[in-house]
């Protein structure tokens, strides 16, 4: 992706609002993962079976409405689909709040499991048909990245209030957020959809069955990373005995690196091209889950993950742009299929695991997810391969940037939309940026800083009147009274360090503009 492209994508306010979106919706849809059995055992007095069967509901419905959100993402508006399934989100979270007995939450459970199809499917439909030159790594970075910002601050609030306001209160601040998301993506024009080619290009399914190994591959990694994921989760609690302020301490690195680093992973992976980025992906899931049989202290188990996270934060956005590109015409067809077979994989994974575990033990459970993600680093080039996409054409310096005005054919972006810049046959566009690229991105730079500010200082505020923000127990006592340490104090900490990091990151481009990047990229 240009420099320049990726700074319109970046001011576009189609691109903003979606971005916004999702953040929204995905803070009290992160939260509800967690809170679900523990509402409905305290609340409805469900029993375990019951608790599961909830859950499995859900997941089961939102699985059977993937692939219907697919072709309605095809047939119209994406953002409109999106907005339909934020709003049954909304009422989800709603239903959630008023439930007195199972069968309200059975219906709170569909309407959820249904309004999440429809808005991810959607929403990732649309990041790739804006993306439609090949390489939509950075737009996918993006989105991810908002996605792990949402679950922070929904986590954040969740712990905040949870203990003053209980889950009526929590519950209905997620429908309010989702109503925002619904509202975000309702705003600007409708988008007319050009389905010239659609059918024609995937009439047979011919697409589908391209995809068939990669979805294959993202399915069967998909359940041994789940699987092992709850087995981790267990571990610490049980054999190791922590906390769950403790545990959240161990995963709090690879957290804030799952947050931060999708948005900039694509300068590295767009250099690498995709089959490296994910066979190296799953090379270190194979590494992690080998060194959790042999690792036994909470630092290194710490330090394995976030290196692991490092390498989801690539490779995530990496798969979902191949997808998008191999789908020819029917984008959303292909983002359901694959959101199915992720989603498939997370539900079966951990039964299929947590058995393994009670038969043969912890040993042998970690081995099995090496194994399988080794295999998954050892086919994914067949998968890849047989999608037929041009291999290396970002490599030739359309990643860096600045040499794109020499041969603009190669990589100009037919964008929709609001964005009504179609101009492939015009390759004197792209001289025309009123900024040069270090420019464009400082700026962009200094604007997310603001975004960010704003919401550290809101949550900072938050904490403040909760008595748990770190930061003024430090200015006005020196440190924090032993009867006021918990999560919330941690998590203003952890925030405070991120903030720091930003900023410096953030203004560096303004001192520093990263030319020398540039030239590096086109030797």
């Amino acid at each position: 992706m240009r420099a320049g492209e990726e700074s319109r994508t970046a001011t576009d306010p189609a691109g903003r609002r979606v971005l916004s979106a999702a953040l929204f919706a995905s803070a009290p849809a992160e939260v509800l993962d967690f809170l679900l059995p523990l509402w409905a055992g305290s609340t409805l007095h469900a029993g375990a079976s019951a608790v599961g069967a909830l859950i499995a509901f859900e997941a089961v419905l939102s699985l059977i409405v993937r692939p219907l959100a697919g072709e309605l993402a095809d047939r119209f508006d994406q953002r409109r689909v999106a907005a339909a399934g934020a709003a049954l989100y909304a009422l989800s979270f709603a239903g959630y709040a008023l439930a007195d007995s199972l069968v309200v939450a059975f219906v709170a459970a569909g309407l959820g499991g249904a309004g999440g199809a429809l808005f991810w499917v959607a929403l990732r439909a649309w990041t790739g048909r804006r993306s439609q030159d090949g390489d939509g790594t950075s737009a996918y970075g993006k989105l991810l990245s908002a996605e792990g910002q949402g679950a922070f601050i929904g986590y954040l609030v969740a712990f905040s209030l949870l203990e003053r306001g209980g889950y009526p209160l929590l519950f209905w601040l997620g429908s309010a957020a989702c109503v925002v998301a619904t509202a975000s993506l309702l705003r600007g024009p409708r988008e007319e959809r050009d389905r010239t080619g659609a059918g024609r290009e995937d009439r047979l399914g011919a697409a589908g069955r391209r995809l068939l190994p990669l979805m294959v591959v993202s399915a069967v990694t998909a359940a041994a990373e789940a699987g092992l994921w709850m087995l981790l989760l267990l571990r610490l609690q049980g054999d190791l005995e922590l906390s769950p302020n403790e545990i959240a301490l161990v995963f709090a690195p690879g957290f804030v690196v799952f947050v931060l680093l999708p948005e900039h992973t694509h300068h590295l992976t767009g250099r690498l091209g995709r089959t490296p980025t994910m066979v190296a992906s799953f090379a270190a899931s194979a590494l992690f889950a080998a060194g959790l049989a042999v690792v036994a202290t909470p630092l290194a188990i710490a330090a394995f993950w976030t290196v692991a996270a490092a390498c989801f934060a690539a490779q995530i956005p990496v798969e979902q742009a191949t997808v998008a590109a191999a789908s020819g015409g029917r984008i959303g067809r292909g983002m359901g299929l694959y959101e199915s077979a992720r989603l498939a994989g997370v539900v079966a994974g951990p039964l299929v695991m947590g058995v393994l575990y009670e038969q043969l033990g912890w040993t042998a459970a970690c081995a099995a997810a090496a194994a399988t993600s080794a295999v998954g680093a050892l086919v994914v080039p067949y998968a890849v391969r047989t999608l037929g996409l041009p291999e290396e054409k970002k490599k030739s310096g359309a990643e860096s940037g600045t040499p794109a005005p020499a041969r603009p054919e190669t990589v100009h972006v037919g964008e929709d939309g609001e964005d009504m810049d179609v101009n492939k046959p015009e390759p004197a566009q792209p001289s025309a940026e009123p900024l040069s690229p270090p420019k464009a991105h400082a700026r962009k730079e200094r604007r997310d800083w603001y975004i960010h500010t704003a919401a550290f200082a809101l949550g900072q505020l938050i904490l403040w009147v909760l008595d748990s923000s770190w930061l003024v127990w430090q200015v006005t006592d020196g440190s924090v009274p032993e009867d006021r340490r918990g999560p919330l104090v941690w998590f203003g900490r952890i925030w405070l360090t991120i903030w720091v990091i930003d900023t410096v990151w953030s203004w560096s481009y303004t001192i520093w503009p990263r030319e020398k990047r540039e030239k590096k990229a086109t030797s």
